[in-house]
């Protein structure tokens, strides 16, 4: 799990004991970080939630069989498809454990991917100042933890056909990029 050692002291962090998540309900496959993987919600950003609200939604969500908006349904996953979930406020809120692989609804396998979501729909909004300065101390943080170099540092849309993270997100991605390779000088 990513521990409270790795993620920054100014971030506030919510582990899954915190939110009061449900076991997973499936066994998971365990793999080997060698990527740092950023996805939007795509769902619009919800400041009046709580982070716990939002990961027990999210859990709930994932741990069913649910229709997708394009009709398609989508299979019971074993826990949250995410490892951490950066949210409205920047609070980042603990999901799957690390040290499993994470789930997709697009065409390409997330093992070995350190999974970051980011709350909201970035197609349509702007993130926050509160995201973008979680982002710029989280991401280095867990670059430099788990070894992953910058050019490992990539989105969805880089693996799969989706618009995810969403093109107002998708720019971002070079400076955290940035950002790493300046703390691997």
């Amino acid at each position: 799990m990513a521990s409270k050692k790795v993620i920054p002291a100014s971030i506030t962090y919510l582990t899954r004991e915190a939110w009061g998540a449900n076991p997973p309900v499936l066994p998971m496959r365990s793999h080997t970080l060698t990527r740092l993987t950023i996805h939007h919600t795509a769902t619009r950003q919800l400041p009046e939630k709580t982070l716990g609200d939002k990961m027990r939604s999210l859990q709930k969500f994932s741990q069913a069989e649910s229709l997708l908006a394009d009709g398609r349904m989508k299979p019971a996953w074993a826990d949250i498809p995410y490892h951490l979930y950066v949210d409205v406020n920047g609070e980042v809120g603990q999901g799957r454990d690390i040290m499993y692989a994470g789930d997709s609804n697009t065409a390409y396998d997330p093992a070995g991917h350190l999974l970051v979501v980011v709350e909201g729909n970035f197609e349509e909004e702007e993130l926050t100042q509160k995201q973008m300065k979680t982002l710029h101390l989280l991401v280095p943080a867990l670059a430099k933890r788990y070894k992953i170099p910058a050019d490992s540092i990539a989105t969805h849309k880089d693996y799969a056909q989706t618009a995810c993270p969403g093109k107002k997100l998708y720019t971002e991605v070079g400076q955290l990029q940035q950002l790493v390779r300046k703390q691997a000088d």
